[in-house]
């Protein structure tokens, strides 16, 4: 299995390699009015794909902050001794 999975990896990057090496003509891109970048598209193409995976890491951290405050106030109120249920004779008249 450790094989194929290292197969498969070999062939996307590959695939990914070829594709940089037929994408290094230069882009021009307008941030501002008065500036201009000029780059490889594929290094223009690979700064979007980090500034997103970024943006998207980012917009988790909340959730997962959350969910471990959650899970260390779970584990909190497990350890804690729970108290004994006193039940009560029931009165004679």
């Amino acid at each position: 299995m450790t094989a194929l999975s290292w197969a498969l990896r070999l062939v996307i990057f590959c695939v990914l390699a070829a594709f940089a090496f037929q994408n290094t003509q230069p882009v021009d891109l307008h941030l501002l009015p008065s500036q201009s970048w000029q780059a490889p598209l594929v290094i223009v193409l690979l700064a979007f794909f980090v500034v997103g995976a970024l943006l998207g890491v980012l917009s988790l951290l909340g959730v997962i902050y959350r969910q471990r405050r959650e899970i260390s106030r779970l584990k909190r109120e497990q350890a804690r001794p729970a108290a004994p249920v006193v039940v009560e004779p029931p009165a004679v008249l």
